[in-house]
């Protein structure tokens, strides 16, 4: 029997979620869909702000906490 893989440690998993969401927020077909349909933005940065709750439990931010900004164009 093999050893399972080892888990991603969360604050890991929480960056790249945070890193992704960003990068969607910026994709031109993203920016199509929301300013053709329903106020998606919003949605988009609530599930941001979920994020970065997450990692600040995780991991608490000290004073060189790097800020991600999230386009609501």
């Amino acid at each position: 029997m093999t050893d399972p893989q080892p888990l991603t440690p969360l604050k890991e998993l929480l960056t790249q979620a945070s890193a992704l969401i960003v990068k969607i927020g910026e994709h031109p077909d993203y920016r199509i869909v929301a300013s053709e349909a329903c106020p998606l933005n919003p949605n988009l940065a609530d599930a941001h702000k979920a994020i970065v709750y997450l990692l600040w439990e995780v991991a608490p931010p000290s004073l060189e906490v790097e800020e991600i900004e999230v386009n609501h164009d």
